[in-house]
């Protein structure tokens, strides 16, 4: 590498280190909690009186509560309504640890012991379905619906075997590596790139905004290292998770997505009666944000009915 290059890495890896000024991903009040996982951080807007909403980010390089947002900002006044931060992303504790399925799964419980203490209505977008799925198993009586918006878990395709997640995981934390590797995925033009693949249009600039300045901060590199391992993934999730589920009524919101594959969803849902799917097409993965009005009218109807 010449000196030029290194001296580019070098600057890219401190800038991802600097601290970027990160507001509230909603405008609520922000609360914080003490769990497994760390120091976690969560909105709340209490103001209403019914069945608690808890909505769950995606993993990523960059996710926040700002990906919930517009459902946030729904729901808020109507019932009660959080937003979970799960460890190592937005405003919650972003230490050097092993990043796994069960802290977040974890995490999510001790959430909803410990702050709704009360059967709650899930709501999970992406990869976060796994440990919501996860949640609900490990502690059904604190879950009364579940929601997954562009769930994973559905491919026909293998993930890389547990043991080359290992050696993965191993490459992508040595240090320099797995800085300067993080450096090119969360810079603004990547962070624009990854988004405009998620939005049949052009991506609102504030959702790119919020995802550059939550990435800059100092740890956001850890977890989403995890993330790029395929240690956060559960292999066969559909019949370790999701089959499991048997009684809890669940909602799949899922059209098409450039990085998930549902190929394996509609057999899955005819055989598991207590499943539903609503594709709200058209979209590319956020349907709450390109289809509002559909996504809450689907939301609606399944709680009514749960």
């Amino acid at each position: 590498m010449s000196n030029a290059a290194q001296s580019s890495t070098a600057a890219d890896v401190q800038h991802v280190a600097q601290r970027a000024t990160l507001g509230d991903a909603v405008d609520a009040q922000r609360g914080t909690l003490q769990a497994a996982g760390g120091r976690l951080a969560y909105y709340a807007d209490t103001t209403a009186t019914g069945r608690p909403l808890v909505l769950i980010h995606s993993i990523n390089a960059a996710p926040s509560s700002y990906e919930l947002r517009p459902l946030f900002e729904h729901y808020r006044g109507k019932r009660p309504v959080y937003s979970l931060e799960l460890p190592g992303f937005g405003h919650s504790e972003r230490p050097a640890r092993r990043y796994t399925p069960e802290l977040f799964a974890t995490a999510i419980n001790e959430f909803l012991e410990q702050v709704v203490d009360a059967p709650a209505d899930l709501l999970a977008l992406s990869l976060s379905s796994e440990f919501a799925a996860r949640a609900a198993l490990t502690a059904p009586a604190r879950v009364a619906s579940l929601t997954l918006i562009s769930p994973t878990g559905f491919t026909e395709r293998d993930l890389p075997s547990e043991r080359t997640g290992q050696v993965l995981r191993r490459v992508l934390t040595l240090p320099l590596l797995g800085r300067a590797l993080y450096a090119l995925v969360a810079s603004r033009p990547s962070i624009r790139h990854y988004l405009g693949r998620s939005f049949t249009a052009t991506p609102p600039q504030a959702l790119i905004d919020y995802a550059h300045a939550t990435s800059h901060q100092p740890g956001a590199h850890h977890a989403p290292l995890h993330f790029l391992s395929t240690l956060l993934f559960t292999r066969k999730a559909r019949e370790r998770l999701y089959g499991q589920l048997t009684d809890l009524p669940v909602l799949v919101i899922a059209d098409r997505d450039p990085y998930i594959d549902f190929a394996a969803l509609p057999g899955f849902i005819a055989n598991h009666p207590n499943w539903r799917s609503e594709p709200l097409a058209p979209h590319l993965g956020l349907p709450h944000w390109e289809r509002p009005e559909a996504t809450i009218a689907a939301l609606d109807a399944f709680w009514a009915s749960a």
